[in-house]
């Protein structure tokens, strides 16, 4: 699930966030070296130049981008989008015949065949809440046994769940209408008081309250949330914004836009449906994400990405809501078979009813040899004692008399979100963590990078964090591409700076060692991660190359690593 507004319109609201606002991080701070810019970031500014000055070549390499969408067409990225070699655009024809048409810059599984969308979707709680409801509602489990009895176990826990987050949400709505009435207030009483109803920020530097407390603390109300975003000539459309999307989509058991795409959400055989909309209805998210991978450097515009050759190939999977696990899945697959050698994936969930299908997917990834990069939530949890999927860990098949062995994939990297603050408070507050299911931490609070329409906007969160960590595998995988998957995985948790001293844990007051928050100890570091690859022997592994008919009895060779 990606960012959700509902959330950042409640922060331009909530008082407590205007008085701990913290200073503006420095301009492209995950870029930066400790010991160079004395910001903890990825070091990669440093890394490439080091590389460069070896003389070192790279390769190009394609690093999927599994999110919101990407606007293909931004400054800042339209030069380094994948292109499909065996497709001619628009003309209509899945010209390479891999089932996908005109998929140019990668593909759309939230489409629908007449071109429209899914933009917000329902929570992998509430489609749960839904399936067993129709399954269990007045039941007497007096009746049931074995298997029957266990899932309807499980279905009262999803139904206390279910109940506990529309209640939830209904008091946020109740709190969000209630700071939004102080600020329409506020916003009155300053319109009063100047003669119309809009105003800026100049308006009120000029504006003399003449003492007049209830004026002085408009003012002072309208200060703090104007420069975020928060105006008398949008209120309206943000109150409506902010009023339930949560209840009116994510946890509205009668809300199902699936009809769009026009497949069977629960025919898992079903791997072509979508559409070539790479940019969907809202590609805010996906388009920050690819450019904190791989946004042109040293172009004079915006900002500079961690890699400096790779080619961002989009699967649009996510929507405003829970992805569901069909969609993640194939879009693994498709990223997997055009070529890409890194996945990136910023979202996450507390349930996954068909994780079966994504570890075939996971397990399909590996033996192609190819690294995925999730991120490990935004919730302060600790991924260790509670779920957040997709993840690393699978089951196997039980065997006869036996449970189903768990096992990881080796080619998972799970990343934490780091702060550009010291001391103490080096984590992001809101970050999972996690001793044994998170491997590392990577800048993830207040990093600027592109987003739709050629803007430039600053995110916070692990969402955030996982690409800095995948531009950096991006570095190794492009100057070293003798190494696998596996091998470039174990390099960055080797590599990572490593962290002394206590951190405040996420989400609380308590201070631990920052050891005890991730497997490595450590923050990823490119620096370190260059000079640990340069000693490290190639892995055995079958070459990997993918051919796709190009029509005319033609065939193209995609990637051959």
């Amino acid at each position: 699930m990606t960012i959700k507004r509902i959330f950042l319109v409640a922060a331009w609201c909530a008082p407590v966030l205007f008085l701990s606002a913290q200073t503006k991080a420095p301009d492209n701070w995950f870029t930066l070296d400790k010991s160079k810019d004395n910001v903890l970031g990825t070091s990669s500014d440093k890394a490439l130049a080091m590389l460069k000055e070896k003389n070192r070549k790279s390769q190009p390499i394609i690093v999927a981008v599994l999110d919101s969408g990407v606007d293909f067409l931004h400054e800042d990225l339209k030069d380094i989008m994948w292109v499909n070699p065996g497709e001619i655009p628009g003309n209509g024809i899945d010209d390479d015949r891999n089932g996908y048409v005109d998929d140019i810059h990668g593909w759309n599984f939230l489409g629908g065949p007449d071109g429209q969308n899914v933009h917000h979707e329902t929570l992998e709680l509430t489609r749960e809440y839904v399936r067993l409801s129709k399954k269990f509602e007045g039941t007497n489990p007096k009746n049931l046994y074995g298997e029957a009895k266990k899932e309807y176990d499980y279905y009262l826990k999803i139904k206390e769940a279910f109940e506990e987050a529309r209640q939830k949400a209904e008091a946020t709505k109740a709190q969000i209408a209630a700071q939004f009435e102080r600020v329409e207030k506020a916003f009155a009483t300053i319109a009063a008081a100047l003669g119309k109803t809009s105003f800026t920020e100049d308006d009120l530097k000029s504006l003399d309250t003449k003492g007049d407390k209830d004026l002085d603390e408009a003012v002072a109300l309208a200060k703090r949330v104007l420069p975020r975003g928060l105006t008398p000539d949008n209120i309206a459309q943000q109150k409506e914004e902010a009023s339930g999307d949560q209840l009116r989509y994510n946890l509205n058991p009668e809300y199902n836009p699936r009809y769009i795409v026009g497949d069977n959400p629960e025919d898992l055989t079903n791997r072509i449906y979508g559409n070539n909309d790479y940019r969907g209805p809202d590609a805010a998210h996906g388009t920050h994400v690819a450019g904190i991978i791989a946004a042109i450097r040293n172009n004079n515009i915006g900002i500079n990405g961690i890699a400096d050759n790779v080619r961002i190939m989009t699967v649009r999977c996510v929507p405003d809501g829970d992805e569901r696990d069909k969609d993640v899945a194939n879009a693994i697959r498709y990223a997997v078979d055009n070529g890409a050698s890194i996945i990136n994936m910023s979202f996450g969930k507390g349930y996954s009813p068909d994780k079966k299908y994504v570890d075939d997917a996971v397990k399909y990834a590996a033996a192609h040899d190819v690294l995925l990069v999730h991120a490990a939530g935004n919730d302060a949890e600790n991924n260790d004692t509670r779920p957040n999927f997709p993840n690393a860990n699978y089951l196997e098949p039980a065997r006869k008399g036996l449970f189903g062995k768990q096992k990881t994939a080796p080619n998972w990297l799970e990343v934490g979100a780091l702060s550009w603050a010291s001391g103490e408070r080096r984590i992001a507050s809101f970050s999972n963590y996690g001793k044994r299911n998170v491997h590392l931490f990577a800048p993830g609070y207040q990093i600027k990078s592109t987003v739709p329409d050629n803007e430039y906007a600053s995110f916070s969160g692990t969402s955030m964090a996982s690409p800095a960590a995948a531009g950096v595998a991006a570095i190794i995988r492009s100057y070293f591409p003798e190494l696998s998957a596996a091998q470039v995985r174990d390099i960055l948790v080797q590599s990572v700076q490593k962290q002394e001293g206590e951190v405040y844990k996420p989400g609380s007051t308590e201070k631990v060692k920052f050891s005890d928050l991730c497997i490595s100890g450590g923050v990823v570091n490119a620096v370190n991660a260059v000079m640990l690859a340069e000693k490290t022997s190639p892995a055995k592994k079958n070459k990997k190359a993918i051919w796709r008919e190009a029509g005319a009895g033609k065939k193209v060779k995609i990637v051959t690593p």
